[in-house]
């Protein structure tokens, strides 16, 4: 029996790593904070369904959750344990294996399973693939964002079964005390169909309203690299990167952006990659499938001015 740690809201990294969990084994058991959506979870396979409460749950808590997770293991005793390899899946799990004293592997992109798994994980901004066994009564094991497709199978009807931890006042030591939402309207980074990035080669905060103006055409979002939210030109919220969010649209579209491996990280998940760059010699255009190389200062307004054109608007953005 294989149990898979899924975010409340069955975002697209829980649901790749239910398709991940689902190939090392039946039947599939998945864990949740909060209510679940049967529906989506017994349409990715899971049979049992095991809903972990407490009065002081309603909050993002690692500890906690690390909690309920160890006395499930505890409880039914699985071959193995997967998480999405987010922020909050690696960060539970860590704290998983450090109660259990077991060994995790981490941003993990194949396993086989076995009386020791043989695991390929992702080193190094996945510059490097790792080769390893993980060996231990319960595997524990992260997946690396966008290395597995979501895929749904014939739908089961999953039973619940509710567990209560045992929790105590350490185990709240971290918790969320405070959410700022994101403006109303605003297509997130991890869920646009169409990414627009902008690098240094921007030049500046005021630069990114070509960008802005691309990605509203597009219906898209707005990102940048590690530099520009070091310079302050935009919110960490939007760097894309090995620090920042992890995309996988079905076009990003980088604009004066290097393409150094920390941001090729972040938007390896993207089906196509387009770079405008003056260097045609920078690393992005290398890995690109398209390249304009131009100066973005004249090639954004006029690829933004047929985008108007062909969606029928006339004249320039108020």
């Amino acid at each position: 029996m294989i149990l898979a740690l899924v975010e409340p809201q069955l975002d697209e990294v829980s649901l790749e790593a239910l398709s991940f969990a689902r190939r090392l084994g039946e039947p599939l058991h998945a864990v949740v904070v909060g209510d679940p959506d049967r529906a989506t979870l017994g349409a990715y396979g899971v049979s049992v369904i095991h809903v972990v409460r407490h009065d002081r749950l309603d909050e993002y808590a690692p500890e906690a959750w690390a909690q309920g997770v160890v006395e499930l293991v505890e409880s039914i005793s699985p071959e193995a344990v997967v998480a999405p390899g987010s922020e909050r899946g690696n960060e539970v799990m860590a704290h998983v294996a450090a109660r259990l004293d077991a060994p995790l592997a981490v941003n993990c992109a194949e396993a086989e399973p076995g009386e020791a798994y043989r695991v390929t994980r992702l080193r190094w901004g996945g510059s490097l693939l790792e080769e390893a066994e993980l060996d231990a009564p319960v595997k524990l094991l992260t997946v690396a964002p966008h290395v597995a497709a979501a895929e749904a199978v014939a739908p089961l009807e999953p039973t619940v079964e509710e567990l209560r931890p045992a929790l105590d006042e350490k185990d709240f030591r971290v918790r969320v005390t405070e959410r700022v939402e994101a403006a109303a309207g605003k297509v997130s980074l991890t869920d646009a169909r169409v990414v627009v990035g902008g690098g240094r080669g921007v030049g500046s905060a005021e630069g990114f309203a070509a960008l802005e103006e691309l990605a509203e055409l597009l219906d898209g979002a707005v990102g940048g690299s590690r530099v520009v939210t070091n310079l302050g030109w935009r919110s960490h919220s939007d760097q894309i990167g090995q620090t920042g969010a992890r995309i996988a649209p079905d076009l990003y579209i980088a604009c004066g952006i290097s393409g150094a491996i920390q941001h090729m990280v972040g938007c390896k998940g993207a089906k196509r990659l387009l770079a405008i760059n003056k260097d045609p010699h920078a690393p992005i255009v290398a890995k690109a499938d398209y390249a304009v190389i131009g100066d973005l200062n004249e090639v954004l307004p006029a690829l933004a001015a047929e985008l108007r054109k062909a969606k029928g608007l006339v004249g320039s953005p108020v």
